[in-house]
């Protein structure tokens, strides 16, 4: 069994669609280890998107980030990390596959509802963020 970090972020959170994206991975068949509700500090919102520092967008997914609740979950499941990334879809909600959480909710290229774990090294260093 693999494990997944994702964040439901504060766009999806406001919009109150926390039990339709979460009702997607139970019905996959995931199981969810971890789940707490928090509003990312700005110190956390940079580590957990410090991959990205440097970049001419990162200070607006800082703003983003901690504009508002977002939820977090610990999923667990068979080859979780890709599994997941398929069923979010493309960062660019506007690119996303129709039937993906962020090609049927997602807004845009930031307020694309949803984060996920790329990579088992992501998920361990996102999650001690978090968790």
């Amino acid at each position: 069994m693999e494990h997944s970090l994702i964040v439901i972020k504060p766009d999806a959170v406001q919009r109150k669609m926390i039990g339709t994206i979460l009702s997607r991975f139970e019905n996959k068949g995931f199981t969810i280890l971890k789940m707490k509700m928090l509003t990312f500090t700005r110190e956390q919102a940079e580590e957990f998107y410090s991959p990205h520092q440097g970049q001419p967008y990162f200070p607006s997914l800082v703003k983003f980030i901690t504009s508002g609740p977002v939820v977090a979950l610990v999923l667990e499941g068979s080859v979780a990390v890709d599994v997941v990334r398929l069923m979010i879809g493309s960062t660019k909600s506007y690119e996303a596959t129709a039937g993906t959480i962020r090609g049927d909710f997602g807004l845009g290229l930031k307020d694309n509802v949803i984060h996920a774990s790329d990579s088992a090294e992501s998920f361990e260093r996102e999650s001690q963020i978090i968790f």
